[in-house]
């Protein structure tokens, strides 16, 4: 577009210097080899103007043929390239699919028409090829001649790495991730597994430089590099609690400082705290961790701020955290620990019930268990208690691929990521034991109608009623031998239900089983609630 605006500008200026010479006559003279030239001013600037377009057509032909030899060598070359990078092109597409065939013959072709040394795929193409035939120490080999070309470096650092993984050489993989990363920071999987290695090697200061790398490069969220540091900066508040202990303060404050409701770092510069006598600042600390997120070792911590407190100074402690944190089941646990310790039974128990009520689970049977003990010493209560705490949900731990720890842990023990535990209730047990909702108000059990017993059989059992008691009581003992002694029905029975009584349809009565002797309504009635209980 500019070229076509460019082009129009110079042939409006010509226009415009031809019409301005036409609107002013004049005649130009020239004296050349004894002749004069008499032309008038306009002819004399066309004949200037051709001049010089036959100058640069002339010029532009012998260019044209100077230069024939190159242009036409670099039409070939130019046409080798695009076979070589539609080869390349299609190799990697192969690669790409899996078929470890095509890419090698491609990968040949290309090979052919560029130079590898110009284009640094074809290596990356042939390391592929090799993978896909199973060739995996040639593949290394390849990987380790692009650690001497700087552009290809990294790539082959990523190739070393991932033959490491697969062969599950640790150690090889993280020594080439550090590698990658002390390059280019920015390459998330060097820096992660280059993390890894330094968090299992105890280095927090060098993981904290590479978080503060990737949070600078934008690899990470902000959000999630402040996690991350929270994360490393209580690990090294831990490393260095008894050691260094206002390292380890600086470094835990910081931690919670960043991270206010995470519970580990809130303990660890609490104890710092309490332990330089600074009451007052932990107790805050533990009192924002705990209207976060209730945590028991919050609890315990905080109730026990000053070591010379009376119990009974604990369980007031306790109750002010009930206070910023109520209807929860930590509060009511926290309460009824402190108040077990000062032997006040029934607040207790009042506690220990409430934390069951709000969230039904087996610390809260057991610690039930420990006041019925230490209250009445009943033992078929603590059986039971500790029968429903087996069958209750397990309380919340840490827990990191499926691993269960009582204390927090910056890295997972299986896989080394960091802040892989979570505080969470850990996998329920498999199945359900008999009578597992005891707790659950019972559920009348429906009675099963039997079907009514035929009429010809009702009239023969009162005709036997006329013989004599031994008689019938005979008959009855060889018809249904084996079966419970019942009193027969006599005439003298009916004879006494009132003519005006209502009469009782026979859906709705009650009748018995074939063969079965029955059982008395009031027993039926008193055993139609209970229920089969383990204890």
């Amino acid at each position: 577009m500019i070229r076509i605006l460019a082009f129009l500008a110079v042939v409006f200026a010509l226009g415009l210097g031809f019409a301005w010479l036409a609107d002013r006559p004049g005649e130009m003279l020239v004296t050349f080899n004894g002749y004069q030239y008499q032309v008038s001013l306009m002819v004399a600037a066309v004949a200037v103007v051709a001049v010089v377009a036959a100058v640069m057509i002339v010029w532009w032909l012998v260019k044209a043929l100077w230069n024939s030899p190159y242009t036409i060598s670099r039409y070939f070359r130019v046409r080798r390239r695009d076979r070589g990078y539609q080869a390349l092109s299609t190799g990697m597409i192969a690669a790409g699919a899996g078929d470890g065939a095509l890419a090698r013959k491609k990968t040949k072709e290309a090979a052919k028409l560029i130079r590898s040394d110009q284009e640094p795929l074809i290596q990356l193409l042939d390391a592929q090829a090799s993978l896909l035939e199973g060739d995996h120490e040639g593949a290394r080999e390849k990987f380790e001649t692009m650690l001497d070309d700087p552009e290809m470096r990294l790539l082959g650092l990523r190739g070393l790495y991932l033959e490491a993984e697969r062969l599950g050489d640790r150690n090889a993989a993280r020594h080439y991730a550090g590698r990658a990363a002390a390059v280019a920071p920015q390459l998330a999987w060097a820096a992660e597994s280059t993390l890894e290695d330094l968090t299992g090697r105890g280095d927090w200061d060098g993981a904290l430089k590479l978080v503060d790398a990737q949070k600078s490069t934008r690899q990470i969220e902000r959000d999630a590099a402040n996690r991350r540091r929270a994360v490393l900066l209580t690990a090294k508040a831990q490393a260095l609690i008894d050691s260094d202990a206002n390292a380890a303060r600086a470094a835990a404050l910081e931690a919670n400082r960043l991270r206010p409701d995470f519970a580990p770092a809130a303990v660890v510069a609490a104890k710092l705290l309490f332990r330089q006598n600074d009451v007052r600042k932990g107790s805050k600390i533990l009192e924002a961790a705990w209207k976060a997120e209730p945590h028991p070792e919050i609890a315990e911590l905080y109730s026990r701020a000053r070591p010379g407190d009376a119990v009974l100074d604990r369980l007031n402690r306790a109750k002010k955290l009930q206070e910023l944190k109520k209807n929860h089941a930590e509060s009511s646990l926290a309460v009824a620990r402190a108040a077990l310790d000062a032997q006040e039974f029934s607040t207790a128990r009042r506690e220990a019930e409430a934390a069951i009520r709000i969230d039904r689970r087996e610390g809260a049977y057991l610690l039930l268990a420990d006041i019925e003990e230490a209250e009445t010493a009943d033992q078929g209560k603590v059986r039971q208690l500790l029968s429903k705490a087996v069958r209750a949900p397990r309380d919340p731990a840490w827990v990191a691929d499926g691993v269960v720890s009582e204390r927090w842990a910056p890295i997972s023990p299986i896989t080394g990521r960091l802040d892989a535990f979570e505080w969470r209730a850990p996998m329920e047990r498999l199945g359900q034991l008999i009578d597992g909702h005891e707790d659950t108000p019972e559920a009348p059990v429906p009675a099963i109608a039997a079907p009514a017993r035929p009429v010809q059989e009702r009239a023969g059992t009162i005709e036997h009623t006329a013989e004599t008691p031994g008689t019938a009581t005979e008959e009855k003992t060889d018809d249904r031998a084996g079966e419970d002694h019942v009193t027969p029905i006599t005439a003298a029975a009916f004879a006494q239900v009132p003519e005006d009584a209502e009469a009782v349809e026979p859906a709705q009565e009650l009748t018995r089983l074939p063969d079965d002797p029955g059982v008395d309504p009031d027993d039926a009635a008193d055993k139609s609630t209970r229920r089969f209980r383990l204890f």
